[in-house]
């Protein structure tokens, strides 16, 4: 996923920042407790397509992005 596309992106219910799960192909939400899926490189935003975070997940503090090429 472009970093700069990421950074224009927000969550659909509050607004606020999203986080990338590059393993699980997700965008999350802590703000929301939702992780938006990432389809063929497309971010599918859409409330009813998320999956709900659980506590530990949304409690998890984020990993620092790798460095892209």
């Amino acid at each position: 996923m472009d970093s700069k596309l990421l950074e224009l992106l927000v969550c659909p219910v509050t607004k606020g920042p999203l986080v990338l799960n590059r393993e699980r192909q997700e965008l999350l939400s802590r703000s929301a407790r939702l992780a938006y899926p990432i389809r063929d490189g497309i971010p599918i935003l859409l409330e009813h397509e998320a999956r709900p975070l659980s506590e530990e997940e949304a409690a998890r503090p984020p990993k620092p992005a790798a460095p892209q090429d």
